[in-house]
């Protein structure tokens, strides 16, 4: 069975089949074997080729209740900026001068559906709703005009947070690590998915996170401090992004801990929902 709700495509397939162009993409598991598709509604339509060059329908179909949905690209690496938001931020601080990225493993990545799971010793695991750009040409030393070329889409993330390992926040400065690691880097600590939108319009487009239900983060992406050209083209001028790399953007407002039993959900307009529970 599919691990999330994908949401609700911008157009429906007509009566000739499935659209040649589709807005949003998929990577899932059917009988062991694992391949790209197209999603439009509650459809997926398996693709020839790749997402990086020419992709064309196969002209087979499938539920989408019936595959697991994958997350939705394999990259090289995965990077993700801190305080992009105003919101995040707090009152009274100043944004960065210029994005400031760190680095996730890439064994932190988790699959729409499946559990986030705390390492042990976790004690304030926090969640954090993020817009993830996706890159689809290789970018070197790009300038911000050209980064958007390089862009292939954008998915939803979740830079899950040991709060007390980043920020020493329960027990005091004493246990606060050097490096975010693993407060932000264990295993299961960055869901992303459920699918690729290529040719969003993010600007008007919204982030919104759900706790059990409870609307706990919301923000329109135009409010981002740093926008994906500009992100882009900072990183690019020190680290090659590769197609398929990923890049979580940063996340809104205020967070709080998560424990055993919640679900939680990032929803994006025109990309769709990523709901993963939460083992504890």
């Amino acid at each position: 069975m599919a691990a999330v709700t994908a949401g609700t495509a911008a157009w429906s397939c007509g009566p000739s089949g499935p659209p040649q162009v589709f807005q949003r993409y998929v990577r899932y598991e059917l009988g062991g074997s694992v391949a790209f598709g197209g999603l439009d509604g509650e459809t997926v339509y398996p693709i020839e080729g790749d997402l990086f060059g020419s992709r064309t329908p196969t002209g087979a179909s499938l539920p989408l209740a019936d595959v697991k949905l994958l997350y939705p690209i394999e990259p090289t690496k995965v990077l993700a900026l801190a305080g992009n938001y105003l919101s995040h931020l707090g009152e009274g601080r100043e944004p960065p001068p210029y994005p400031e990225p760190f680095y996730k493993p890439l064994t932190s990545l988790a699959n729409p559906g499946d559990p986030i799971v705390f390492p042990p010793g976790a004690q304030d695991v926090h969640y954090e709703a993020e817009f993830v750009i996706v890159i689809g040409k290789e970018a070197r030393k790009v300038s911000v005009e050209q980064a958007a070329g390089c862009i292939l889409g954008y998915t939803c993330g979740n830079d899950v947070s040991e709060r007390n390992w980043q920020n020493g926040s329960i027990d005091g400065p004493e246990n606060k690590d050097l490096q975010w690691w693993r407060g932000k880097g264990s295993d299961t600590f960055g869901p992303m998915g459920p699918a690729i939108a290529v040719g969003l319009d993010f600007m008007k487009s919204k982030i919104q996170l759900r706790l059990n239900g409870e609307v706990k983060q919301e923000q329109m992406l135009s409010d981002l401090i740093e926008k994906p050209d500009s992100t882009v083209s900072f990183i690019s001028q020190a680290v090659t992004l590769l197609p398929g790399d990923v890049i979580f953007t940063g996340t809104p407002g205020k967070t709080s801990a998560m424990k055993a039993g919640d679900l939680v959900e990032v929803e994006i307009d025109g990309i769709g929902i990523l709901r993963n529970p939460v083992a504890g």
